[in-house]
């Protein structure tokens, strides 16, 4: 329970701070700005990791989760739950955001700017890049130590700033789901819960054709003896 608490509570987190900043840029002219927000995603992802690393591994992300099973280095049993917890901590996030700011519009919700297309493409790269430095960096179905840290937040942060104008960078079902159904804004919703998981696993498979054969069954083994 302990592990499903801890993905709840980080993706609350993540959920209320990222999207809690596109708000609050929004209601305060724009002094946030787009690099704040940037930040904003890449920081909190960082500080996640750094308090939830050893109790759940801090996925916080429904695509990373499934990346960790196609990758082999995350149980099958815990799948599910951890999605619905992950799902639950960022609807209670979007619905605080509510009750705070209840004229917003979107409470941040990720829209295409442009063809829902080339969205539905930047999102899917952009999550390869980031289920491949997960992987790269972690221990089994864990981020830990301050290499982890570091390199998650850094490529979330980047990636929001050069996408986050076009797609909204989300690459996380979760963060996108939550606002949407909270503002009742679902066009191209399809969009973000698709092309993360597309994504997460084209990542898994360029990981494997980096790193030594078997890391990845080797990985959940020495997790297993843990």
């Amino acid at each position: 329970m302990k592990k499903l608490a801890a993905e709840l509570l980080g993706t609350f987190a993540l959920v209320f701070a990222g999207t809690g900043a596109i708000v609050i840029n929004e209601a305060s002219s724009c002094t946030v700005s787009h690099v704040g927000i940037a930040l904003t995603f890449g920081l909190i992802v960082l500080a996640m990791i750094y308090a939830l690393g050893d109790v759940s591994g801090c996925h916080i992300n429904p695509a990373v989760t499934l990346g960790f099973f196609v990758a082999r280095r995350f149980e099958g049993r815990w799948v599910v739950l951890y999605i619905l917890s992950q799902c639950i901590g960022a609807v209670l996030a979007s619905l605080v955001l509510r009750l705070m700011f209840p004229a917003h519009p979107t409470l941040g919700a990720t829209l295409p700017v442009g063809p829902a297309l080339q969205s539905f493409m930047l999102e899917a790269i952009l999550t390869f890049i980031l289920m491949f430095v997960i992987l790269s960096v972690s221990i089994g179905p864990k981020e830990k130590g301050i290499t982890a840290g570091l390199a998650v937040g850094s490529v979330i942060a980047l990636e929001a700033l050069f996408a986050g104008p076009i797609s909204g960078a989300s690459m996380n079902p979760a963060r996108s789901l939550a606002p949407a159904i909270v503002s009742l804004r679902l066009e191209n919703l399809w969009v973000y819960l698709t092309a993360p998981v597309v994504g997460a696993v084209a990542g898994v498979a360029a990981c494997r054709c980096v790193q030594e054969k078997g890391c990845c069954c080797r990985a959940i083994q020495q997790e297993s003896c843990r």
